[in-house]
């Protein structure tokens, strides 16, 4: 597998995520909005890049984000909560960014991470998966 540590990576948020509710009780903003939100005031990690994207197709659980970036592996994790989860996503993205592979080790991984893989995606040129 190449080598991608300077590679950037990108932090993917589903901005339409209702968490399967009508209406997000806090203000006019959808879950995902309100979580991607969260996370634009954070200080992005050196080689992280933010993206809002209209739907992950996990809807029935909870708001949804994906790593990716490079020849990385790609994961998606659920059940993020809008409100507390920013800090520790973020800082499983500097992690995920630290990696060559994408593969944060499973002791190092934050929590949330190892809780709530909804799916994790081999590189397009993986070699030996």
């Amino acid at each position: 597998m190449k080598d991608c540590a300077d590679a950037p990576a990108e932090l993917l948020v589903c901005i339409k995520c209702r968490r399967g509710r009508a209406d997000t009780g806090v203000d006019d903003r959808w879950p995902g909005q309100v979580l991607f939100d969260a996370l634009a005031a954070l200080p992005r990690p050196e080689g992280v890049r933010l993206t809002p994207v209209e739907c992950l197709q996990n809807c029935d659980h909870g708001c949804t984000v994906a790593l990716r970036g490079g020849a990385r592996w790609t994961y998606v994790f659920g059940n993020v909560d809008e409100v507390a989860g920013a800090a520790t996503i973020m800082d499983g993205a500097a992690q995920y960014h630290a990696q060559p592979d994408g593969l944060i080790p499973w002791r190092a991984r934050p929590e949330h991470f190892k809780r709530n893989c909804v799916a994790r995606i081999p590189p397009l040129e993986a070699e030996n998966v």
